[in-house]
């Protein structure tokens, strides 16, 4: 796969923030169906619609050539695509001109038994799990479809690989709420860092509604703060999570929080669809179409140039808000399609 071109300084916004996170999702399909995420009976892209692998390759090294130092694989759940190692094989290769500083994936762990040495070897150094109870039959509730012993054999076999864990845990108001210091306790014996996410308002989940689950996470932390030692840290990992020091268990507390406290003022990333669409903005609808330039010439000029322009369109801040009145979603798409 090709499609590399020489590095450029990041690209500035204007709001004066370099561009130097991509975030990509490679399917909008799932193992799961978890219940803060998609209503259970979805309707998923037709493949012929999604980029194929060579395209995603192709964006990616695009954006690389423009600055980009991090790219996190997404899905839906990005191991289900079908021959992803290809793609990841591939773009290894900027990890090793040194071009990338990060090669990472978001992963609901249902298949890190099978490919978990493969991504170590392509120099995947750390990934995130979306882990949200260590009870299995919560987990099956949560997940709907989930097998939560295979996620705990991923987690282990990734770990045995030498990659570095971060969970990831959705804080879910009366179902995971009295599970966080048990959620911190474990971590700390796996040497797993932790970060707990508020529900985000995206896309129609069924019978549920946000309202049901938000949980505010200034609330959470200062609960935990009554039974942990927490101390702020200024690790940051490119993401959204503002990080603590658990002084009991050396281990790392992140918290994202898009709704009490929004993370927009030190936002470095866009993310790209599936399908070639960018959104320079989680929270908003404004996006540019990638899929016809990068189609539209062998050359790459023209893509770059609808980069370019779209990111001189990234707004300064997200909309999140929980609709209480109406009971919909902030942002009509879910999760899986804007990619993690």
């Amino acid at each position: 796969m090709d499609g590399y071109i020489p590095q450029r300084r990041p690209i500035i916004d204007p709001h004066g923030r370099g561009i130097t996170y991509l975030r990509v999702s490679v399917t909008d399909r799932c193992d799961f169906r978890c219940v803060y995420c998609m209503a259970e009976e979805m309707t998923f892209l037709p493949k012929a619609d999604l980029l194929t692998l060579e395209e995603l390759d192709r964006v990616c090294s695009a954006f690389v050539g423009l600055g980009v130092r991090k790219l996190r694989l997404t899905g839906g759940e990005p191991l289900v695509r079908r021959n992803i190692m290809e793609l990841i094989r591939s773009l290894s290769r900027h990890l090793k001109t040194g071009d990338l500083d990060e090669l990472t994936i978001t992963t609901n762990g249902s298949q890190l038994s099978r490919y978990a040495d493969e991504l170590a070897a392509c120099g995947v150094r750390r990934i995130n799990v979306s882990l949200d109870t260590l009870d299995p039959d919560k987990f099956l509730a949560i997940t709907r479809w989930g097998k939560f012993d295979r996620v705990m054999e991923g987690i282990r076999a990734a770990k045995e690989a030498g990659i570095r864990i971060k969970i990831n845990a959705v804080a879910l108001k009366g179902v995971n709420d009295m599970e966080f210091d048990d959620l911190i306790a474990w971590c700390g014996r796996e040497g797993h860092d932790l970060t707990l996410i508020e529900v985000m308002p995206m896309g129609d989940i069924g019978g549920e509604t946000r309202i049901d689950q938000y949980l505010p996470l200034s609330l959470v932390r200062a609960d935990l703060a009554r039974r942990w030692t927490l101390t702020e840290s200024d690790h940051r990992t490119g993401g959204p999570a503002r990080y603590y020091r658990v002084e009991e268990t050396n281990g790392l507390l992140g918290f994202i929080t898009p709704l009490t406290h929004n993370f927009c003022e030190s936002c470095n990333r866009v993310r790209l669809t599936c399908t070639g669409t960018l959104y320079m903005c989680l929270g908003q609808e404004d996006a540019a179409d990638l899929k016809t330039p990068l189609r539209s010439s062998e050359s790459d000029a023209p893509l770059i140039a609808a980069i370019e322009e779209a990111i001189g369109r990234k707004p300064k801040g997200h909309d999140f808000v929980i609709d209480r009145r109406h009971k919909r979603p902030a942002v009509g798409r879910h999760m899986s399609v804007t990619g993690g």
